[in-house]
């Protein structure tokens, strides 16, 4: 059977200092109740206020809205066989957006619409400053996302994130990282918005998916009300159901662990053309060494050595980030 998700008071966080030690290094999700529930964007009473509210920060630049049948019930996917999808994306202005949303509540015969990963300081600027969000790095940018009853196929984030609920509420669940070969992930270069998405959990019941059948009732779930927040370490899956006939979330993404400005997700790619293809027993020969230098099972490489010998494999933040991407970079070129 499924797991609610752990929770604390998302109030006893005061600072990024404590965020970082007491959540986001343990690398688990974790419920956030209340975290955000002073802010004024909670506190608008309905679709209609929160609707006037965001207005104050002015009508938004052009953005890509995404605008379903009645018949799909907020369910974003595919079309058949993965051919187009089952919506069509319109370009709208966040209050043109807005307007519609609400105009449509009234009509169950209307389309649904969702306008998502809009940055704060671009449509809504001004916003941050009265909606502040303390517990993260300078620089960490919101994103807003707005809409009706929807369902978002189960994907995961490159990024550690933190969900926070403004308007009415979702669900999300949740599989760890390790259940990527049981998902059926669809392809990585044709998705609905830009990360690859499960299959097998947006259709559990297809014989087509059995792996799926073994992890199914294994997933983590947390449900969200306005003030809550989820932290999601990177690479968690998770399926966002917005549940409210309207609803309201702003997040923020970060990549807590970085030493430099190259992402993992790089060197997957990278591992995709240069090793994928290769014999197995290769690739065991390949994955033996990864083992040992770069997911270190046993520690250190050079543990067997005094640190002023490790050379290139010293800390990264000692000048080794730089003379390693150096390397890399001059191999890639040919060198």
């Amino acid at each position: 059977m499924t797991s609610a998700v752990d929770e604390r008071d998302g109030r006893t966080l005061i600072s990024a200092d404590q965020f970082r030690e007491e959540v986001v290094t343990a690398c688990r999700p974790l419920v956030l109740r209340d975290l955000v529930a002073h802010w004024p964007a909670v506190d608008q009473g309905g679709p209609g206020a929160l609707r006037d509210y965001l207005a104050r920060f002015g009508p938004g630049i052009a953005m890509e809205t995404f605008v379903g049948p009645p018949d799909i019930r907020g369910r974003y996917f595919y079309a058949d066989g993965l051919k187009g999808f089952n919506f069509e994306r319109r370009t709208l202005r966040l209050a043109e957006a807005l307007d519609q949303m609400v105009q449509a509540l009234d009509d169950p015969n209307a389309p649904t619409l969702y306008a998502g990963s809009l940055a704060l300081d671009d449509h809504l600027p001004g916003f941050t400053t009265e909606n502040v969000m303390p517990l993260l790095p300078p620089g960490v940018a919101g994103r807003i996302w707005l809409g009706h009853a929807s369902r978002v196929a189960t994907h995961y984030d490159a990024f550690e994130n933190l969900a926070c609920i403004v308007a009415g509420t979702r669900r999300f669940t949740l599989y760890p990282p390790s259940a990527v070969g049981d998902l059926y992930v669809g392809p990585i270069d044709n998705t609905l918005s830009g990360q690859p998405v499960s299959l097998a959990a947006s259709d559990p019941d297809n014989p087509a998916y059995p792996r799926f059948q073994a992890i199914r009732d294994q997933a983590l779930v947390a449900d969200l009300n306005p003030g809550d927040a989820l932290f999601l370490p990177k690479l968690w899956w998770h399926q966002v159901e917005a549940t409210a006939p309207f609803n309201g979330m702003v997040n923020y993404w970060w990549d807590a662990f970085a030493a430099g400005p190259d992402a993992p997700f790089t060197s997957l790619l990278l591992a995709m053309i240069t090793l994928a293809e290769r014999p197995e027993a290769e690739r065991q020969a390949w994955r033996a060494f990864f083992d040992h230098y770069v997911f270190r099972p046993q520690g250190h490489p050079l543990a067997h050595l005094p640190a002023e010998q490790h050379g290139v494999l010293g800390p990264l933040k000692a000048g080794n980030y730089g003379r390693l991407r150096a390397r890399v970079m001059q191999l890639l070129r040919g060198g």
